[in-house]
């Protein structure tokens, strides 16, 4: 009898444990972006998780303004490179569990221009504030990441 309840109550501890981490809002997975200027989608945005680093690729450009455009004035190896499969996002810890991520970089492939990256999940899960700076956070700008569905 001791054995049955002791399993039930490993069962219902177990599926409570589950329930809560299947629930916890993550910043893996695909996110639209936003242009700037014309305030329509331009992307979408992969984050993945390699070791405790985040990481970001631009898997779609939705409507770009010519075929296959690649990253000019970019850094490094990925000068010349097509945007669509370029990691624009690096280098990215967790800060806050399941709420902040800082202390990485993130690329501007129009502009070829690295920042300083900090994010940050909001309520709800489906929005990511994703603001690049140069030295100091006030100096910088935000964007709205939307999670694609």
């Amino acid at each position: 009898m001791e054995a049955r309840v002791n399993r039930i109550l490993f069962i219902l501890v177990l599926g409570i444990s589950l329930t809560s981490q299947a629930a916890t809002p993550s910043i893996i997975g695909q996110w639209r972006t936003i242009d700037d200027e014309t305030g329509k989608p331009s992307s979408i945005v992969d984050i993945f998780k390699v070791g405790s680093e985040y990481r970001g690729k631009v898997i779609q450009l939705i409507n770009p303004d010519e075929p296959n455009p690649t990253c000019h004035n970019c850094p490094g190896d990925k000068n010349g490179k097509p945007v669509v499969g370029l990691e624009i996002l690096w280098g990215m810890k967790e800060t806050k569990p399941n709420d902040e991520w800082a202390d990485g970089r993130i690329l501007d492939p129009r502009k070829g221009k690295t920042y300083k990256c900090r994010m940050r999940l909001m309520p709800g899960g489906n929005t990511l504030s994703v603001r690049g700076f140069i030295g100091f956070s006030l100096l910088g700008r935000s964007q709205n990441w939307y999670r694609a569905q």
